[in-house]
């Protein structure tokens, strides 16, 4: 592990140290190691590390052990910085690329695309430096181009690609022979390839088929081809297996308060394997469900209850009265390797299973969901497809609508209308396309322009701060702030500052938190004591201590430490996607100029939908508003589900 050492110490270690790769080591005391004697891999040992101030022996144990165990993420930082990279790369090199990373990127440094944050650029310079005679036709890197191109779409939801748009990226990148490129991704099997689908003909015509049209090839990353195929494979068995567990007429024991189309779902669940219930706020989805779950345990059905989000797991417990968990939870989710305990081999033990705000669910998660459903099993997933789609690849919600194969009950009727809701009758507007004046004499909902982001920020604070708890009585730990955007004076990042320094001012003791502080998740740690968290969870930090954090989730309390604080940012203000599935007593909504080109109807019916007592609404984007709730319904996504599902059902 040891490097050309240099006057001022052994570069690589000063990287290393300084990008935060040494877990446990926070800012402080990697600042106080020159003084320690500490200045290069072959000084760290138990005995120098209890010399640093405020390490105790068991903490210089603990640090030395951990030194050792980043060995193979210490090798990695050794070629980037030879290669003129920077360290913090290596973050994620251990999961990403296994013990044996430094060997594989020697052998191949085009694997370093397959980490978060690397680009073709990068890739490129690792390559200068560590193969003899770097060629740009190398079939190493025409292949690994081939699977950014189709990692980088996935980031916008597609699961496929037309292969000549992949075909024109390699192009852009200089490989003079793209066919040989996608041959070599799919060989290594990373890639698949799909064939165009068979033309449909008129029933009747006694005309030749039509030959599939070529230019309708298709590629996908392995993962998210084989889920998609797996997903359509688990929706027919499970409609084909499926026995009716209920008579029908016993919808009536419940049918108390329930309109037609509400009975009709609670009918269809006793009968379908798969079934969808959709609608928009106030519509009466939880009421269908309450009453689904009632008719069920009177007739002793063993039923799962499960959302994508913590806080919607808790509130499906509360309104239906029956235990509820996440998605991930109730599959067993193991940690970092992201892999499920239940499974084929160990089902869910469920004869029902409902799944709230399905619109969340990304296509890997509900193949992992249908995979451990046991033939039998009735699986109702209720959802809003005019929500935002999920975060993780594919359109799961609106492909097995649009495929007509899946029995689907789409509640209409506006009930929390009739009982005044201005929340319940701007969102089904926006829903709609429209974007009528707000009518809220009572303050349910209140709009307060500003003009531009600067003015958009403090009326936020204001809002938070002192507007909402003074008018309305709502605490500012029961307000959340939702922006679409990170950036800029009306982004997550500037909120989060100007929110810490009135609620919780102080120094950021650890890792820039300190105790009272509101975080949120941006990746999921199931596997942290006692049950960990999920991505886009909002919390509040109770405790600090050496290079570790509590912090109490709506699933109860954590300690984060090593890679989970990471991947904690502050959460008085979150993005629009962090904060679906999630509902808060207040809520304000900033949409600054920089959220123009973003803005869409979902996007915006979505942040609109996240409050359930009180709706601010911060606009400072101008026409573009009212432009995008008309004109821009949601970003398509390039999936295959739909089609598949179809094939299947024949």
């Amino acid at each position: 592990m040891s490097a050309a050492p240099s006057p001022g110490g052994d570069p690589v270690f000063a990287a290393f140290c300084a990008a935060g790769l040494w877990p446990g080591l926070g800012k402080r005391a990697a600042a106080e190691l020159p003084g320690a004697g500490i200045t290069g891999p072959d000084d760290v040992t138990a005995d120098r590390l209890v010399k640093l101030p405020r390490v105790g022996r068991q903490r210089a144990e603990r640090l030395f052990s951990s030194f050792l165990a980043a060995a193979p993420t210490y090798e990695v930082v050794e070629l980037l910085v030879g290669a003129g990279l920077p360290a913090k790369l290596a973050a994620g090199v251990a999961d990403g690329l296994g013990p044996d990373a430094a060997r594989r990127l020697r052998d191949d440094p085009w694997a370093l695309l397959g980490l978060p944050g690397v680009t073709l650029v990068d890739a490129d310079r690792l390559a200068i430096a560590v193969l003899k005679g770097a060629d740009r036709q190398d079939s190493r890197r025409g292949r690994a181009i081939v699977v950014l191109t189709l990692r980088t779409a996935t980031r916008d939801g597609h699961t496929v690609l037309p292969a000549d748009l992949v075909v024109s990226a390699l192009q852009a990148e200089g490989i003079s022979d793209p066919v040989a490129a996608i041959v070599a991704a799919v060989d290594g099997g990373e890639v698949l390839e799909h064939e165009p689908p068979e033309p449909e003909l008129d029933e009747g015509s006694d005309e030749e088929p039509p030959e599939p049209d070529p230019a309708l090839r298709t590629l996908s990353l392995a993962r998210f081809g084989m889920a998609e195929e797996a997903v359509a494979e688990n929706v027919a068995r499970l409609a084909a297996a499926a026995e009716r567990i209920a008579d029908p007429a016993s919808v009536r024991s419940v049918s108390k308060g329930l309109d037609e189309r509400q009975k009709q779902a609670v009918a269809q669940v006793l009968s379908a394997g798969v079934s969808l219930l959709t609608g928009g706020p106030g519509t009466g989805k939880s009421r269908t469900v309450a009453a689904i779950v009632k008719l069920l345990r009177a007739k002793g059905t063993d039923i799962a209850l499960a959302a994508p989000t913590g806080r919607a797991a808790k509130r499906l417990e509360e309104l239906t009265d029956h235990p509820a968990t996440t998605v991930h939870r109730l599959l067993g989710a193991q940690g970092a390797s992201g892999g499920f305990s239940r499974n084929e081999e160990w089902p869910l033990d469920a004869d029902v299973v409902v799944v709230d705000e399905a619109s969340m669910l990304d296509v890997e998660l509900t193949a992992a969901l249908l995979e451990a459903c046991p033939d039998g099993t009735h699986l109702l997933l209720v959802g809003d497809p005019a929500q935002l789609p999920s975060i993780g690849p594919g359109h799961v919600l609106g492909d097995l609508i649009d495929s007509g194969v899946v029995p689907v009950t789409e509640l209409t009727t506006l009930y929390r209308q009739a009982e005044g809701g201005a929340i319940a009758r701007l969102a089904s507007a926006v829903r709609e396309g429209e974007l009528p004046p707000v009518d809220s004499p009572d303050r349910e909902v209140v709009v307060v322009p500003a003009a531009g982001s600067a003015e958009a920020a403090r009326r936020v604070v204001q809002l938070v701060t002192d507007s909402i708890p003074r008018a309305l009585g709502i605490d500012p730990g029961s307000v959340q702030v939702v922006t679409p955007v990170h950036r800029g004076p009306a982004g997550t990042i500037e909120l989060n500052k100007a929110l810490k320094d009135k609620l919780n001012p102080g120094e950021g003791a650890v890792f820039g938190f300190d105790p009272g502080d509101r975080v949120v998740a941006t990746a999921n740690h199931l596997d942290l004591d006692p049950i960990g968290f999920a991505n886009g969870e909002v919390g509040v930090v109770t405790g600090t201590g050496e290079g570790s954090l509590t912090v109490d989730f709506s699933s109860g309390p954590v300690t984060c430490t090593g890679q989970a604080l990471f991947d904690l940012r502050h959460g008085w203000a979150i993005t629009v996607h962090r904060a679906q599935g999630s509902e808060w007593p207040g809520v304000v909504v900033v949409l600054p100029p920089e959220a123009g080109g973003m803005l869409s109807r979902p996007l915006v019916y979505t942040a609109l939908t996240r409050a359930q007592k009180h709706l601010s609404i911060v606009p400072a984007s101008g026409a573009a508003l009212a432009r995008a709730v008309r004109d821009v319904a949601a970003r398509p996504r390039r999936t295959r589900l739909a089609e598949l599902l179809r094939e299947i059902a024949g």
